[in-house]
């Protein structure tokens, strides 16, 4: 397009022709990750077993591990809502000391190796654990290698997901109605509740999306803390794992399971994340 034909176009026309201009130099490599990234999906559903692939999704085993893992990340991602919320609304509201280093903790489990965070859990929770010997001697509870252990390791892998998207969600929303509800008498409890936790709904659904399909993919902290006994702790990752050394077929068909789940987050997502907070 010649410099008089740019002028001609009005501001809009010309970001557009600017947006549609792309380098030839970054062309090849943006296609060479595409195909990196979608081969090794399409070889799953290539390779898949279609003929029999109702039957294995209703054999006992798939069933089993499919039921536990909703359970489990059901339930973790109801305890990173109880104890997730507070938090975010604390690191987005509150003025506390050492606010960055709470973060910082809350964010660890993101980066962390998911098999050391099972480590740190079974030297904190286990039978021997700081707390783990107390729940153990006084109240007879031992977590590790029970199905309530798989539902701890989830929600510890999980929770950042839900925290950093609500703390999102709180600091783009507008304070004005929160302040408008104090000045009209409103409790700080009722305040949040019927003010603050409407406005950010759309970040706390988005949020518990995230952790659910965190705490449904966990493996490393989930093996190590609780260990694999069918119907108790094996979960589904846990069972493609399995599967893969005695029945490939079934690892497969586990992981169809967990990849759809996984396009169904990111596809009830899009629109939140084109738009940004809200």
């Amino acid at each position: 397009m010649s410099g008089a034909a740019a002028r001609r176009l009005g501001p809009a026309a010309r970001r557009r022709a600017a947006r549609g201009r792309r380098p030839a130099v970054l062309v090849l490599p943006a296609l060479l990750a595409l195909a990196f990234l979608a081969v090794p999906l399409l070889g799953l559903l290539v390779r898949a077993p279609w003929a029999t692939l109702p039957e294995r999704l209703f054999s006992p085993e798939v069933g089993q591990a499919l039921r536990l893992s909703l359970i489990c990340a059901s339930a973790a991602t109801l305890i990173c809502l109880v104890l997730g919320i507070p938090l975010a609304w604390l690191l987005a509201r509150a003025q506390v000391p050492g606010r960055g280093l709470i973060r910082a903790l809350v964010t660890v489990p993101l980066v962390l190796p998911p098999v050391v965070g099972g480590v740190a859990l079974l030297l904190v929770f286990g039978r021997r654990g700081l707390l783990g010997q107390y729940l153990y001697d006084w109240f007879g509870v031992s977590l590790p290698f029970t199905t309530p252990g798989v539902i701890v390791a989830e929600a510890f892998v999980a929770m950042p997901f839900l925290v950093i998207s609500v703390e999102g969600a709180l600091r783009a929303a507008d304070s004005r109605y929160e302040e408008a509800a104090a000045t009209l008498g409103a409790s700080p409890w009722y305040t949040f509740r019927r003010v603050t936790l409407p406005a950010v709904l759309p970040g706390v659904i988005a949020g518990a999306v995230l952790c659910w399909a965190r705490a449904l993919g966990e493996f490393g902290a989930t093996i190590t803390f609780a260990g694999n006994f069918p119907g108790t702790t094996t979960t589904m990752p846990l069972a493609v794992y399995l599967a893969l050394e005695t029945d490939p077929d079934a690892a497969i068909v586990l992981s169809l399971v967990l990849l759809f789940v996984s396009v169904g987050v990111l596809v009830s997502l899009r629109e939140r994340w084109i738009r940004g907070p809200v």
